[in-house]
């Protein structure tokens, strides 16, 4: 199985995804994941034992919906994509980065996580009814954050569920904020960042301060899995 992901991982054009994310704030992957692999996962949901802790959104405010964080160990394949890509995005992260580099390989960054008392994983899986949403926000866990993340879309639009479009808000300097929605398929990945993101400018490149969030599900149910590579205290 790591195997199969690694090839996967490793087809995507990387220099056109490094391309669309500073131009556009994200990018859109071909499929990751088969449809039989998204219903596995899909079907992990009602398994408590696979997750150390469950979050009803609207008690927190949050939106509407819930999630659930896994625990370790995790599921093969959400482990398998978060080894794999985790090299790819961090070479994209170190291009961007103005402090120290990440590391190349996820465990070794997770043990400058866990050297700062963040050792609960952090990859979870969504889920959303008719009238769920969930309101703009961003994944911090603590003082150590990867500056990328990923969403894999489980469900079907338009077959399993409408609405629900995948939300990004980029606040810009002096200016007024920038709506984007992403529109994916069964198995594809959005990649985009935690918190901010380099833009080109015309006095060099500078930051930008993004949230992201999911637009009210109209109809059917809408599974999502987000892959976060930093731990949480």
């Amino acid at each position: 199985m790591t195997e199969t992901f690694r090839q996967r991982v490793r087809a995507l054009d990387w220099k056109q995804i490094a391309e669309n994310m500073l131009r556009d704030g994200y990018a859109l992957t071909a499929p990751l994941l088969t449809a039989d692999v998204c219903s596995e996962l899909i079907e992990c949901y009602p398994n408590d034992s696979l997750f150390r802790s469950q979050v009803v959104m609207q008690r927190l405010g949050f939106g509407r919906g819930e999630y659930k964080y896994f625990k370790y160990p995790l599921p093969k394949p959400v482990a398998a994509l978060r080894t794999e890509l985790y090299p790819c995005l961090a070479r994209i992260a170190n291009a961007w980065a103005v402090d120290k580099p990440f590391p190349a390989d996820l465990e070794d960054f997770l043990k400058i996580c866990r050297a700062a008392g963040q050792e609960k994983p952090t990859p979870l899986l969504l889920k959303y009814e008719a009238g769920d949403f969930n309101c703009l926000h961003q994944d911090l866990y603590g003082d150590v954050a990867f500056p990328l993340q990923v969403t894999v879309l489980l469900s079907q639009p338009e077959i399993d569920h409408t609405g629900g479009e995948f939300v990004l808000v980029e606040q810009r300097p002096r200016m007024q904020s920038r709506p984007m929605v992403i529109r994916g398929q069964q198995g594809q990945a959005i990649l985009f960042p935690t918190r901010y993101r380099a833009l080109r400018g015309a006095r060099g490149t500078y930051r930008t301060n993004l949230r992201h969030g999911v637009s009210q599900v109209h109809s059917g149910r809408r599974f999502t899995l987000g892959i976060i590579f930093h731990d949480a205290k």
